[in-house]
């Protein structure tokens, strides 16, 4: 009768540990868990970095095969353990806490490890016999956290970059198809919260469009800054126990395992210590927050009421609004959005201050930095959707509030300054303030145009755009 026992015993510098048999982590990973209980968010819980780590694993293992340096057999197990990866599979093994010292060692030994076991498992062999198969001497050969850790970040954000380009893309679809749909409905835009001239519903719509495109644009110039890596720079930039040709070979292979242009950065020194790429996202992140959240603001504003506040657009109702107040329906989605801008605000900081905080050759912080960029292009993406398909696809018009107001609104006399002088205008604007009259209503009884004129000049399609006086 053969036992079994729940453990099997590793070694590391600090001596043995018993590791759960069931576990494909090893030692290392295990008294990371150890010393890092500090949010209980593995890093499992961004899938694209597991995803990435696989990737510049099975890039490096290739490598070390076509230099010579690992055998075929070793070379398959790897690959195959790493295709499985990529796939989704193992994930729930990758446990150490997103929050970690050690410049991401422990994501890097937690990668290690899995790798390490699940090869020795497609070699027919147990976990933990790493006399066959090891995770420091074959799966990190030729290589450090230095160089795979960032390399693998920003192959992660790379992939999440492209997720949110298509949120934006479709969040700015749905604003256009809008502004459209309003073309020929006049409105009063307004400065400091005053009226100021007339507009169409529609070129209000389509600066959301427009502010989503040039962000758009901007996100995929970081994401060119995001392409150059230092894979094969190993400790601090130098190399050292990497073969002669084998950074080139890395990049290579890693491009065509994923189809992203990487690059070598031309300097390895200083892009082990530099952060400069990962600020330079931060800030376009936090570009495409702050204009989310004042397009939010706008949507709140406008469809504020639904009686006694703006009332010139109708949000969708998606839930009810209050416990207390029968009827009320709050603008939830823009309110979601907001508090969205307000974490990559906040995150944008953070990045900052890790990137800020780096020494000499190496920045210890890209951990928090990693984290708080995933987070951010996370919650962008789906506040994007969301705002989209929740919210902007069934805004409505109050077309009647609008015409009221514009017809109503002392800030059309502008429109007539040219034609009947700033002395005049200001003359009627005042009386209009004071009396309640309409602008149209005052300009006739002074005998200032007659009302063909009147009409010709207050056309809405002359109003909302340049014309000869």
């Amino acid at each position: 009768m053969t036992s079994f026992t729940p453990f099997r015993l590793e070694h590391d510098l600090l001596g043995e540990r018993p590791v759960p048999a069931e576990a494909y982590y090893g030692i290392h990973t295990l008294r990371a868990l150890e010393n890092f209980p500090i949010s209980g968010t593995p890093i499992s819980s961004h899938p694209s970095l597991i995803r990435a780590l696989a990737c510049v694993k099975q890039a490096c293992a290739l490598s070390n095969h076509q230099l010579g340096l690992l055998d075929e057999r070793k070379t398959r197990a790897i690959v195959q353990a790493c295709e499985e990866i990529r796939a989704g599979q193992w994930h729930d093994q990758f446990v150490v806490d997103v929050i970690q010292g050690g410049a991401g060692t422990s994501t890097n030994m937690n990668a290690n490890e899995v790798i390490a076991n699940r090869a020795l498992e497609i070699l027919g062999l147990s976990r933990g016999q790493y006399g066959e198969l090891h995770p420091l001497e074959h799966v990190n050969m030729s290589q450090s956290t230095n160089d795979v850790y960032p390399t693998a970040v920003k192959l992660a954000l790379r992939f999440e970059i492209e997720h949110l380009l298509e949120a934006m893309g479709i969040l700015r679809t749905d604003f256009e198809a809008k502004a459209a749909e309003f073309a020929d409905i006049l409105k009063m835009g307004r400065t400091q919260l005053q009226e100021a001239v007339p507009m169409t519903l529609g070129q209000e719509f389509s600066t959301y469009a427009v502010m989503l495109e040039e962000d758009q644009q901007r996100l995929r110039e970081a994401a060119l800054l995001i392409q150059e890596i230092n894979l094969g720079a190993t400790a601090i930039g130098t190399g050292i126990n990497a073969p002669p040709g084998y950074a080139d070979l890395a990049r290579q292979n890693l491009t065509e395992l994923t189809g992203i242009p990487f690059i070598t950065a031309s300097n390895l020194v200083e892009a082990t210590q530099d952060a400069g790429a990962f600020v330079q996202l931060s800030g376009v992140l936090k570009r495409i927050a702050v204009k989310l959240s004042k397009t939010s603001n706008d949507l709140r504003l406008l469809s504020s009421g639904p009686r006694a506040g703006f009332a010139e657009i109708n949000l969708p109702a998606v839930q009810a609004g209050s416990s207390i107040m029968p009827g009320k329906v709050n603008p939830v989605i823009p309110e979601v959005v907001n508090q969205i801008a307000f974490e990559v605000i906040g995150n944008d900081v953070t990045v900052s201050f890790a990137a800020e905080g780096g020494q000499l050759q190496l920045n210890a912080f890209e951990p928090i930095i990693a984290h708080n960029l995933l987070n951010s292009l996370l919650y962008l993406r789906q506040g994007c959707l969301t705002l989209a398909e929740r919210c902007v696809r069934g805004i409505t018009a109050n077309r009647e509030r609008l015409r009221d107001v514009v017809e109503h609104s002392i800030g059309i006399v502008t429109a007539l300054n040219p034609y009947i002088g700033y002395e005049n205008a200001t003359a009627v604007a005042k009386e209009a303030h004071e009396t309640g009259k309409s602008v149209r209503e005052i300009v006739l009884a002074r005998g200032l145009l007659t009302a063909e004129r009147l009409d010709e000049i207050l056309r809405p399609e002359l109003l909302t755009r340049p014309r000869p006086l």
